[in-house]
């Protein structure tokens, strides 16, 4: 979308260290949770020594759990390999401002091995692969995400120490649009919009959502890798600013029992001319093409459901009449289906609307056009939409639990095509390691239910 301030070149780093302003280079990766994981730079060693040489972290952080424990049947990293080194690889294109944090600048970087070659399961580069398949097909994806929040009053320190109970919501009722609340905390907002506007991201606007101090930032779509990796940034970043103003928040799918974070994805399709492809003069105004990519979406939406909701709490968010989808179907401006089609023309995009605040990006979007191609390779047929309310129709259904979608993925052709055995395998590793962890825990639940009553 062209250069924006706050992004760097190589040249314009070299200046901002030689005068001073900028001290620090953070080099980071995004891991299976979507996190930055990396190291903080001295300036001129960055410049030194990472630009032409790039430097090397543990290859267990594709290979550990929420908690950093390192944990068994990872073919890539374990006690018996030795848990070496992989290589970070700084991406330049990605080199900007961090204007939260004194002094420093930031690049995200690909992950390879010592000996060469990329690592497939790095979130970036499952990412990255499908965006090849599509070149390869003279189309490129663009892509905007929808990520919610929710701000309490609490630190993050003292939400910790009360085990994240009782928290004090920044907002005490629904502010969905209400610009009276959304005021009451404009000065964290505005502080994260510029934040990321000096980071070179374009900010749209901020919103009030149902829950009681959730809120809502949008950012103007761009290609799919930029999109996701100013959606890592701003996630990281937010949180960072939230704890210097005193307050914490939180992109967790489901906090309570009311609405939960939602991680609405647009994604659209252009030629590698610019061209528009997926508007024509069908129905609706769609093209052959988007009829197919459509229809992909649709047929490949369960079997590859665990990239889009990839942690147990994910799957909470599902529930009739919350504004979460529970069926598979897809509707022209239709907020109860999974598949929401929105836009005219040139605007013409599908919002999946599974995906919650705990998504990571680059494997959701990686799902998106690998379902996509899945319908143009095969010329998948489109059902027609549904009107009305999708809740509760005789439709197939969005898993309802990480375990029903790890085993549809596990028996996913399309995904061990789309991926390969080694991602797909990755991944379901990583979701037993989290199902076994949940089966072990004892609940609040299950101890305000059963200590004295049972």
């Amino acid at each position: 979308m062209g250069h924006r301030d706050g992004m760097l070149t190589l040249d314009r780093l070299r200046e901002l260290v030689a005068g001073g302003t900028v001290d620090t280079v953070l080099v980071a990766i995004t891991d299976m949770q979507g996190r930055l994981q990396g190291k903080r730079c001295a300036a001129e060693y960055f410049l030194n020594e990472v630009v032409p040489h790039a430097t090397e972290a543990c290859n267990y952080l594709l290979a550990v759990d929420v908690e950093m424990n390192t944990v068994d049947g990872y073919a890539m990293s374990s006690w018996e390999r030795g848990y070496g080194d992989f290589v970070m690889r700084p991406d330049l294109e990605t080199l900007r401002l961090v204007p939260w944090l004194e002094g420093t600048a930031l690049v995200l970087a690909d992950v390879e091995w010592v000996e060469g070659g990329p690592v497939a399961a790095s979130p970036r580069q499952v990412l990255r692969r499908q965006l090849d398949r599509l070149a390869e097909r003279d189309l490129a994806a663009y892509v905007g995400t929808e990520l919610e929040f929710i701000v309490f009053d609490d630190t993050y320190e003292q939400a910790w120490n009360s085990g994240y109970r009782n928290l004090t919501p920044g907002n005490q009722y629904n502010v969905d649009y209400s610009m009276l609340g959304t005021g009451r905390l404009e000065p964290l907002l505005r502080d994260i919009r510029n934040g990321m506007t000096g980071a070179g991201m374009y900010v749209e606007s901020a919103k009030g959502e149902c829950n009681p101090g959730q809120h809502e930032i949008a950012f103007r779509y761009d290609t799919a890798l930029t999109t996701c990796d100013n959606h890592s940034i701003y996630k990281t970043g937010a949180k960072e600013i939230a704890a210097r103003h005193g307050k914490s928040l939180t992109f967790m799918a489901k906090y309570n029992e009311r609405e939960g974070n939602s991680c609405h994805i647009h994604i659209s399709l252009r030629g590698t001319d610019g061209s528009a492809v997926l508007a024509g003069d069908g129905e609706h105004g769609f093209s052959e093409l988007m009829t197919h990519f459509l229809a992909g979406q649709q047929a490949a939406l369960r079997e590859l459901t665990y990239f889009f909701a990839p942690n147990i709490n994910s799957y909470k968010r599902f529930a009739p009449g919350s504004f979460a989808p529970t069926t598979v179907a897809w509707g022209v401006d239709n907020r109860t289906c999974a598949l929401r089609v929105v836009g005219h023309g040139e605007s013409l995009r599908v919002e999946n609307r599974v995906p919650g605040g705990d998504v990571n990006p680059y494997l959701a979007v990686a799902a998106l056009i690998a379902a996509g191609l899945h319908g143009i390779e095969n010329e998948l047929p489109l059902e027609p939409g549904l009107t009305g309310n999708a809740y509760g129709v005789d439709k197939p259904q969005v898993p309802a639990t990480m375990r029903d979608a790890a085993e549809l993925l596990a028996e996913s052709k399309l995904a061990r095509t789309a991926f390969g055995d080694e991602v797909v395998e990755h991944y379901l590793n990583n979701a037993r390691v989290e199902q076994a962890a949940y089966n072990a825990a004892v609940t609040d639940w299950e101890r305000v239910r059963g200590f004295e009553r049972l």
